[in-house]
């Protein structure tokens, strides 16, 4: 009786044990961009409405300054638990120093992910697109036109997609709104074709297609992808639009059942990242990093993309 009595004691904390592993401080870093004159002040921004789309699913964030050196990139990398590849217009041949970093970052999440330290990534829309060149290898002969800016529809789900990580729990509803109502934005102007995908063995050894589209000249791009052994995962569409940008020029739905579906991919990303054990050496130095040392700036009138943008 006494030895039943201990192993049911040892069953609980063991059940413990697994229950507090999980994260629930998560905090994702988000890659910034050049400005392009984007801001008033500053030489690189975030567009709020990813600081907001992180945050909505229980989330902190840390702005991760993509011109900083690879001694505090690496530091980072280690005190957060997951990466957010924003969507952009970065130009990708002229700005080395932010794809030097992008590659440094994506090294050490790789490195991390095969010696079981769980690390996710979200790419959106030139985050998505960062992905499959990463994977490539390849910053040049990966990405094709398409007629797709300002254009919103459903996902053509493929055949497989019920057995991804990202899908295969989501709720009944929210896959019927995905797959029939037009309420995934895309705003993008390169894309990767199936027949670029096909073509690539590294990609096809790294990546399976979750979704497609068709643009409005009839050709068809990839717009859900996710890493065969890695928790890495891309949408070429904007999730966070949406929910959270407002310019009555772009095609945004916002609709109740497309709120619901597209903060699905947050609430996913976000519980994602709880698996990952990274932290801050010291409180201080987390507080530190946070976004909230930051205000956002009201950019509506100058750049009616976004409502507000972080400026540093």
């Amino acid at each position: 009786m006494l030895s039943t009595l201990l192993s049911v004691v040892v069953i609980l904390c063991v059940s413990i044990n697994i229950v507090n592993a999980q994260n629930n401080r998560p905090i994702i870093g988000i890659l910034t961009q050049p400005t392009a004159d984007i801001c008033s002040d500053g030489t690189q921004y975030i567009a709020a409405s990813y600081v907001k789309f992180i945050e909505s699913a229980g989330a902190r964030v840390v702005p991760i300054f993509y011109d900083s050196d690879q001694d505090t990139l690496e530091n980072l990398f280690n005190s957060i638990n997951g990466l957010l590849l924003p969507g952009g217009g970065v130009d990708f041949n002229n700005e080395t120093q932010y794809t030097d970093n992008l590659q440094f970052l994506w090294n050490l999440a790789i490195k991390a992910n095969d010696n079981g330290d769980y690390f996710p990534i979200h790419g959106t829309c030139m985050g998505f697109q960062e992905l499959t060149l990463l994977a490539a290898n390849d910053f040049n002969g990966i990405l094709t036109f398409f007629n797709s800016e300002n254009y919103t529809v459903p996902l053509n789900f493929t055949s497989g997609y019920l057995n991804s990580e990202i899908f295969s729990n989501a709720p009944q509803e929210f896959l019927t709104y995905l797959s029939t109502l037009p309420i995934t934005m895309n705003n993008h102007q390169y894309g990767v074709s199936p027949s670029t995908f096909e073509s690539t063995e590294a990609l096809t050894e790294f990546f399976n297609v979750l979704s497609t589209n068709v643009d409005r000249d009839g050709n068809t791009f990839i717009s859900t992808i996710e890493a065969k052994n890695y928790p890495i995962f891309g949408t070429q569409f904007h999730p966070e639009k949406p929910i959270f940008e407002w310019w009555d020029e772009e095609v945004m739905n916002h609709s109740f059942e497309s709120i619901l579906a597209n903060q699905y991919f947050s609430n996913f990303f976000v519980n994602q990242c709880r698996k990952s054990t990274h932290s801050f050496p010291n409180v201080n130095l987390e507080a530190q990093a946070l976004i909230y040392n930051y205000s956002p700036e009201y950019t509506e009138n100058t750049v009616p993309d976004f409502e507000q943008c972080y400026c540093f």
